[in-house]
Order: C-alpha cells, then structure tokens, then sequence
C-alpha cells in the first residue's frame, strides 16, 4: 500500500489520483502506524514552508518522515520540506538532505509555473525517461544543486530538479501533472 502523507497542504488529492490510476492502492493519511508500514511513502504538497512545518511538529509527523525506511518521495513542497532550511518563513525543515532552499531572484518572473527541461538524469528514478524530457512546475523557491541532485533544470539559474539520499528521493517538479513523463517517473517509484 501506498501512504499519501496528510499535513494540510494542497495538491495531495491529485497525487492520490494518479497513484491509483496506475492500479496502486493508496491511503492519504497522517497515522503514525500506517506510514511506517506502508510499502511506499509520498510526502506531496502546494503552500507554504514554516506552516506546513508548524502542523507536522504538532502531529509528531516531522519525527516520523525523517525516520521511515521504505522508499520516500517529496513532490515540490515536500521536497524542500526535507531540506535543512528553507528561506519561507526564515524555517528549519526536517534535515534530509544538507540543503538550502532559497528564494528566486525577484528580477525575474516569480514563481516559475509552466513546462521546463530536466537534464542530468541519475538513478532508477529516471529509468525510461529522456534526457531533455519537459515536465510542469509551480514554485518561487529552489533546492541548490549538491551531491544529492539527481536532475536538474534551469530557470534563472540551475538548480535541483530531483534529490536522492539512501531511501528519500525529492522532485521540485510535479510528476502528477506531467503527463505521460511525469508517470513514468511515478511508476519507477513505485516499484522501487
């Protein structure tokens, strides 16, 4: 089973839907026994860092995500909520990945929303994904580039498409809404 991590962000519906078109059971849910048994855990979401990060310390849930063992995907929200810091409301994430999550420049149009190129495609999580492959975004802050950067895209500048450290992997981009690409994507994780 399929565990949707609920902490009131936007956009975990949508994941729900796609992981079940793909013929995968799913629970949206925010019990503690039910995400640390689940085979696969997705930590989904739209909004805003310091109160997303204020709900999952009040439900226990930031002890919880940053403890599970089976294979674990962030999508846009929750892939800078496992970072270390983010510059949204000046907070301190859960750690999972040694990473800052920044502001884009103001100088530009902000937020970047719409189809972008990835590139530099690392691990499983790529399999039968081209290089260049176009995939849909909707954010104002970026993970820097590291050693966990699996993928990478360009706007404004270069940053992390996709993390991956030991059993959490993290894309800034949307697989739910990029179509045939962005299931691919879906589907190599959930049969890691």
């Amino acid at each position: 089973m399929i565990a949707i991590v609920k902490y009131n962000a936007g956009n975990v519906k949508s994941v729900y839907n796609a992981v079940t078109r793909l013929g995968y059971e799913a629970i949206i849910t925010d019990d503690f026994e039910t995400l640390q048994n689940a085979d696969k855990v997705i930590f989904p979401g739209v909004g805003e860092a310091s109160s997303a990060m204020t709900y999952l310390k009040e439900k226990g849930l930031d002890k919880i995500i940053k403890n599970l063992k089976q294979p674990t995907l962030g999508i846009c929200l929750g892939q800078q909520l496992m970072c270390a810091y983010s510059e949204e409301g000046n907070t301190d994430c859960l750690g999972i990945f040694p990473i800052q999550v920044k502001l884009f420049p103001s100088t530009e149009i902000v937020p970047h929303m719409g189809w972008n190129t990835i590139y530099d495609l690392k691990t499983p999580l790529f399999n039968d994904v081209k290089e260049n492959s176009d995939i849909y975004y909707v954010h104002s802050f970026y993970c820097e580039n590291s050693e966990y950067t699996i993928a990478k895209t360009d706007y404004i500048l270069e940053y992390s498409a996709a993390l991956n450290k030991d059993n959490f992997y993290a894309t800034q981009f949307h697989p739910e809404k990029s179509a045939g690409i962005g299931e691919q994507i879906l589907k190599n994780f959930l049969s890691l």
